[in-house]
């Protein structure tokens, strides 16, 4: 188990660029498979889960070439399909939560698609029924063999139909999506998501010849084609990442520039460290965070306690409120950080306890955090990341914090965050890896 040591309370500097996004870069990469032709992604993150998922489809058969630093071609002509019953499928499968958006283009293009429960951060229950309705609905039949969690889609022809989804779950859609392509006739999907994410796969896959409207709407449309083809593709810079470096600048009082964030594709999350009182500026297409000794939470027009709770795009994503929750630690003012959609992703809030920070655990799903004004700083500890979100936010706090931290079990963090220690060293950071 890997571990970092963090010397916290250095002001950072200079500027940094994001990685690729890695929820576009499952979605897409998982396109390729819906071709025989050649298809070219570029700004893929070099990190775990992307990896693992680069991986499984060289195993399944894909042909994958490096072309340099995060640009790769993948070539789906010489599929063995027996791979998706064999022992290493099941565990290599089971090990990452991507893979369950193999299905979709497998099922589309090959009449059948297989996978085991996937797994991922320990942060809830992450239903599957929106996937796999959605299949049944195209005319493919759902098998699961409880004993092994094995999960199965088969159908000859999928035909096109109308479709209200019970969620507007991200991968699921894709997954959807990437069906319907191929599908024979007109399929519409109300209720969809619309995250950028799935608006890169939707460009994507309308490059490679599908027939898809309404993109970035939750009404999407898909006429089915006979078959697609190659096309380049570029992955957007990853949200996420842009969301924790704000947060990091304000917590150690550092100025600093994030490089290349496509802003019109940020959402409402520069306005959500707006209202924390995070000053931004957009310079082209960079945002830089100016050096602030204080920052103060807004209130609500009546003077209420604001509320900062995660909701389907266009709202605040969930990935960035344990972000927000350590940032507010060391604000003026309060804040209720309401996460809707997880269960257990509030959980390392002890870790926060432990390290001085105010705030009261209401339930599973809210935490009120009141902010310490940098009056009290917090204290180094030693820590354990339970997920990737947690990981980062905990390493933020400890850049921030007197003394040396120790946070194991980074592998969480580097799941979803490219060369991070190194990456973090180039603008300051006291920072040692220690395996």
């Amino acid at each position: 188990m890997g571990t970092f040591q963090i010397t916290g309370g250095q002001k950072l500097s200079g500027s940094i660029t994001p990685q690729g996004a890695k929820n576009e870069a499952l979605q897409v990469i998982c396109a390729t498979l819906l071709t025989a032709e050649k298809v070219n992604i570029s700004n893929i993150p070099d990190i775990v889960d992307v990896n693992k998922l680069i991986d499984l489809l060289a195993d399944l058969g894909v042909t994958v070439q490096r072309k340099g630093h995060g640009n790769y071609t993948f070539q789906a002509n010489d599929l063995n399909l027996d791979y998706l019953t064999s022992p290493e499928f099941k565990e290599k499968g089971a090990a990452l939560r991507g893979s369950i958006m193999i299905v979709g283009p497998l099922l589309a293009r090959f009449g059948k698609g297989y996978i085991p429960k996937p797994g991922g951060d320990k942060i809830g229950r992450r239903r599957l029924d929106t996937h796999f309705q959605g299949f049944q609905k195209l005319g493919a039949k759902f098998r699961y063999n409880p004993e092994e969690s094995f999960y199965g889609v088969e159908g000859d022809q999928l035909k096109g139909t109308y479709m209200l989804l019970d969620e507007a779950s991200v991968t699921g859609t894709a997954n959807i999506v990437m069906a319907a392509t191929l599908a024979q006739g007109t399929t519409t999907i109300y209720n969809a998501a619309c995250e950028p994410y799935l608006q890169q796969l939707c460009e994507m896959l309308n490059a490679m010849g599908a027939k898809i409207s309404g993109v970035g709407s939750n009404l999407l449309t898909i006429k089915g084609v006979k078959e697609l083809g190659g096309c380049e593709h570029r992955v957007l810079p990853d949200m996420i990442e842009i969301g924790s470096w704000i947060g990091m600048a304000a917590m150690t009082k550092s100025e600093l520039t994030i490089k290349n964030v496509s802003f019109p594709k940020l959402g409402v999350i520069p306005s959500v460290f707006e209202k924390m009182g995070i000053k931004l500026s957009l310079k082209g297409d960079d945002i830089v965070v100016p050096a602030q000794e204080h920052y103060e939470i807004e209130t609500y027009i009546d003077g209420s306690i604001l509320t900062i709770s995660d909701a389907p795009w266009p709202g605040f994503t969930p990935d960035l409120l344990s972000i927000a929750l350590v940032v507010a630690t060391q604000a003026r003012g309060s804040v209720l950080i309401h996460q809707k959609m997880f269960e257990s992703r509030l959980f390392f809030v002890d870790k926060l306890i432990d390290m001085g920070a105010q705030i009261i655990l209401c339930d599973p799903h809210r935490a009120t955090v009141i902010g310490m004004d940098n009056a009290v700083p917090l204290r180094a500890t030693t820590m354990t990341s339970p997920d990737i979100r947690a990981g980062i936010s905990l390493l933020i706090a400890a850049l921030s914090a007197d003394g040396v931290s120790t946070i194991h079990n980074i592998e969480q963090i580097d799941r979803g965050y490219e060369n991070i220690d190194e990456r973090l060293k180039a603008i300051g950071a006291q920072i040692v890896r220690v395996n």
